[in-house]
């Protein structure tokens, strides 16, 4: 209690109630479903490590598919003491979401202490944001990601308060400190280490901490503890795939490839599109202030530089994904964990305008009908149009690849060898063999995941018996090609309204006859 009364107050309280309800709200209109196939993979690895202590999707294959290690080992834990499913994966989602909004309100507190309300205000647009609580709510690691990145940006920032001072005992306590949140960050999500690459530079250039001794101090204390805590994840996927990353990173850079064909101008407004949906539209001109507000900081304290770190990781990240995997859809989910710096930098940019131009009619006209507008659209889309987003996100999955996994259970043998591209559903609620068709679990995919005839001729020499898939992932999109032998459609309504397709079960016939 005394942690808890030291470091919390009322306000983080309101935060989590806030997050625990909206939360509640997104899960009562999905039905305790997902809106990912994605999040049933971390479902299966998450029931597999805590009943048989295998890495593993399908059991006794130990494969490198979880793209998150550390939140395969909380699910892990959920299972192990037998929470239910639903329960324990959302009380995580309400911890992550309530977490990023109490760290952004310190950040924002920090980057504007004059504002009295700026604290609380960022920590109620972060909890309010409908992709976040989508996120939180998605059964994914993302909303953990989200409030661990605004943990390395208030860790780092706290090396210019008092770090010149304090002793080499506890520089070298604080460098593990970081260390050790960098390293659940990456074990997280792996582009957390572009993040503290960000922090280290920043870190060289400004030395909050005095001299270069006392920087190398910390710094080597932080990487130390960081290569103890991920060197037994990477020694193991060296092991497993000969690399560094999982499959997944591979496998979904080959798939999305076409998506390179655009230009990269095309490519960032892509990526950024999907993420304006939201009270952070309105937001957005409080960026440019806010780099208009640092600016006359550095004239007084160059070290305000270190400020720009959370618009710099926000640019950042979707500057790499724009390059290496320019994929935008599911609400660009790939990119959502830069929003949480804009949201709140953004916020800061606009209060900060509304207290200079206060003796303005202009100014305090225009700062009010952002800030009112923006907290309408924060409130509406989180609690009224977010949830039904949310359910039919859901209704797609249920229907397609839940409905399609239950068939395949009830009347496919279990040592029937499945070919199937979404592999979720299918793992947690039907586990057979699989060759996944996105290379997820089968790296012997990536090399010619988009290449027709040698799909073919691996299902063929591995004597796949079935296929499951939707029209656009059959090899070839041909749905009337003459090995697939129709036996099941879902029928689902949701995904034909949302423009989709119905998921399908073939079974494979390769003398061209089907029975």
């Amino acid at each position: 209690m005394k942690f808890v009364s030291k470091h919390f107050d009322l306000q983080d309280g309101l935060l989590l109630l806030i997050a625990a309800g909206v939360v509640s709200l997104y899960v009562a209109f999905g039905g305790g479903g997902f809106p990912l196939d994605d999040s049933w993979i971390h479902q299966v690895y998450g029931r597999n490590l805590a009943e048989s202590g295998q890495w593993a999707f399908v059991p006794g294959e130990a494969s490198a598919a979880s793209t998150s290690p550390l939140y395969t080992i909380l699910l892990a834990g959920g299972y192990f003491v037998g929470l239910p499913r639903v329960l324990w994966t959302n009380v995580l989602g309400i911890l992550a979401l309530a977490s990023a909004g109490m760290l952004g309100r310190r950040i924002a507190e920090r980057l504007l202490p004059e504002q009295k309300y700026v604290g609380m205000a960022a920590g109620l647009v972060l909890v309010l944001a409908w992709h976040l609580i989508w996120a939180a709510a998605s059964g994914m690691e993302t909303m953990i990601f989200n409030a661990m990145t605004l943990l390395l940006i208030w860790l780092g920032w706290r090396e210019l308060d008092d770090s010149r001072f304090v002793s080499p005992q506890q520089l070298l306590w604080r460098g593990g400190l970081f260390g050790i949140a960098t390293a659940l960050t990456v074990l997280t999500r792996a582009e957390g280490i572009v993040l503290a690459g960000l922090i280290g530079g920043l870190m060289l250039a400004i030395r909050p901490q005095g001299t270069m001794w006392r920087v190398i101090l910390w710094g080597g204390s932080a990487v130390v503890l960081f290569a103890l805590i991920v060197a037994p994840y990477l020694l193991f996927n060296l092991n497993l795939t000969g690399g560094v990353l999982p499959d997944t990173a591979a496998a979904k850079i080959a798939e999305n490839a076409p998506l390179l064909e655009e230009s990269y101008p095309v490519r960032v407004v892509n990526m950024i599109f999907p993420l304006i949906a939201g009270g952070q539209l309105l937001l957005a001109p409080g960026l440019v202030i806010f780099v208009v507000m640092l600016r006359r900081q550095l004239s007084q304290n160059w070290q305000a530089w270190f400020y720009l770190l959370p618009l710099l990781w926000g640019v950042l990240l979707i500057a790499i994904y724009a390059a290496r995997l320019p994929a935008p859809y599911q609400h660009g989910r790939y990119v959502i964990p830069s929003l949480p710096s804009f949201i709140v930098v953004s916020l800061v940019g606009v209060l900060w305008f509304a207290k200079q131009t206060r003796r303005s009619f202009a100014g305090r006209v225009v700062s009010r009908v952002l800030l009112i507008a923006a907290g309408i659209m924060f409130v509406y889309m989180g609690v009224v149009l977010g949830p039904q987003i949310y359910r039919r996100d859901v209704e797609i999955i249920d229907q397609e690849m839940v409905k399609t996994a239950l068939w395949i259970e009830e009347n496919i043998a279990k040592d029937a060898l499945l070919a199937v591209h979404d592999i979720g559903a299918v793992g947690y609620f039907a586990p057979r063999p699989i060759l996944d068709l996105a290379g997820l679990v089968s790296p012997e995919v990536v090399p010619i995941i988009l290449d027709e005839e040698p799909l073919w001729r691996l299902m063929e020499q591995r004597n796949v018996r079935y296929l499951m898939a939707f029209p656009d992932q059959v090899p070839g999109d041909d749905v009337d090609d003459e090995r697939l032998c129709l036996v099941y459609t879902t029928g689902g309504k949701a995904s034909p309204a949302a423009g989709g397709s119905n998921m399908s079960v073939y079974r494979l016939t390769w003398n061209n006859q089907c029975p």
